[in-house]
């Protein structure tokens, strides 16, 4: 039988009121607590917080406080990704991001999501795992849903929300965000 940790990675419904998950989101809290209150700013010591929460990645990462996310070891990082201030990872199911990649303030990657139907809402979710490719710029406030794939290279907008799978080396902004034209290739969609 499947604890409801292995169901939560597995993309299964799962109760998130399990002891074992709300320990590895108590755990999260801790770090980021020392992260976005006693250090508040990146130095020798924060570097070693982040290392922490997101043992996944290698060690250049930069986030700029506050920042918060539910468990922090579903979230991969290439070299070099940049996180502004108030960016949120609800990462219930893996977050893979390339090399090279910005955020700008605000931007919000959510994995979570919940059943349609009532009753069974009342005690289970699931999550989506969301994947973003090498050298992308996420402008500030952007909502990335469960799910989601966006390509290398590309941008998208500021405000925009990504419902749906974005191409590589492609500009999306609106909500729902849409491609409005092909980047690094002088091609209008």
């Amino acid at each position: 039988m499947k604890t409801e940790k292995e169901k939560m990675l597995s993309g299964e419904n799962y109760s998130a009121i399990d002891k074992e998950l709300v320990q590895d989101r108590i755990k999260a809290k801790k770090i980021l607590h020392k992260i976005n209150v006693s250090e508040y700013w990146v130095n020798k010591s924060t570097r070693k917080l982040i290392a922490e929460l997101l043992p996944n990645s290698p060690s250049v990462v930069h986030i700029e406080p506050p920042f918060h996310c539910d468990y922090g070891y579903n979230i991969e990082c290439g070299e070099n990704v940049f996180f502004n201030v108030n960016c949120v990872v609800l990462d219930s199911a893996k977050v893979k991001i390339g090399s090279n990649v910005l955020f700008g303030p605000g931007v919000h990657i959510y994995t979570a999501t919940h059943p349609l139907e009532k009753m069974e809402r009342r005690n289970t979710e699931f999550a989506k795992p969301v994947t973003i490719g090498d050298d992308c710029w996420i402008g500030g406030q952007v909502v990335i849903c469960p799910g989601v794939t966006i390509g290398s290279g590309s941008v998208i907008g500021a405000g925009s929300v990504v419902t749906k799978d974005i191409p590589e080396d492609c500009l999306a902004v609106g909500n729902p965000a849409k491609v409005i034209r092909k980047l690094n290739q002088n091609e209008e969609i």
